[in-house]
């Protein structure tokens, strides 16, 4: 296609994305206080454990409504995540091989789960990191908790987690298109554990080991996987080279 062409398709494509993400924004408005009631149960939590006054605060009057509004949206994203990230893939697959193309394939079909599993482990270990927090805070005091601010927190670390389940995906992908070895991705174990353990400790609050070995052992088991996938595809690699090596050379020896 002419450079023109390619622009006419971009937007086609990025139409179709938008307009997923519409449609899945309108659910998110009616899921919204269900999103919310989740987020806010550990301050919930922490008001009828600790018996102290805890509860979020919005400190403008349109501050429910932005946040509501921002929920919104992000539960639209998620929803419309297989759309928007197959409109991605189409645009990009025609100036793929074939053998490409089915690896982008296989990296969607595993990136997205992966991702939504990151995402429910950061959901998962949310009360606890919030427990932690929380409880630095003297008894007589009270925890009112700027909606927004605690809002940002949460997207940043349930994102955060969600990327780094996906980056044993991009290990395998690098290593089916020839970047890296298997021999070098399973060499630096030690520096992707430490890197693994570095990263959970700053994503949890330090006085929080449980939440920290919760992120870090199923991270550690991915990578773990990676190292063994690409171990077997180097090795199926390898006896294919050297079977189409003893051709040739049988093939040179009866010439």
């Amino acid at each position: 296609m002419s450079l023109g062409q390619h622009f006419i398709e971009l937007r086609r494509r990025l139409f179709f994305a938008a307009l997923a993400i519409v449609i899945g924004s309108v659910a998110g408005w009616f899921l919204s206080d269900m999103v919310l009631d989740v987020l806010r149960a550990p301050v919930v939590t922490i008001a009828g454990a600790e018996h102290r006054n805890a509860s979020l605060n919005f400190s403008n009057v349109t501050g429910a409504f932005d946040l509501k509004l921002t929920i919104t949206i992000t539960v639209g994203v998620i929803i419309a995540s297989p759309v928007w990230l197959y409109q991605i893939w189409a645009f990009i697959v025609p100036a793929l091989v074939r053998k490409e193309k089915l690896y982008a394939l296989g990296f969607l079909l595993t990136a997205i789960p992966l991702f939504l599993a990151g995402c429910s482990a950061g959901v998962f270990v949310l009360p606890h990191i919030v427990q932690v927090m929380t409880s630095f805070i003297a008894q007589q005091d009270s925890s009112i908790i700027d909606a927004k601010t605690y809002y940002d927190f949460v997207l940043k670390l349930v994102l955060a987690v969600g990327v780094a389940f996906v980056l044993p995906v991009f290990l395998v992908l690098f290593n089916f298109v020839g970047v890296i070895s298997a021999q070098a991705i399973i060499k630096g174990w030690r520096v992707a554990i430490i890197l693994i353990v570095l990263f959970t400790a700053l994503v949890t609050p330090a006085a929080d080991v449980i939440s920290m070995l919760l992120l870090a052992v199923p991270m550690i088991l991915l990578y773990l996987l990676a190292c063994g996938v690409t171990w077997i595809h180097d090795r199926r690699v390898s006896k294919r080279v050297d079977a189409l090596d003893a051709q040739l050379d049988a093939e040179l020896a009866g010439e």
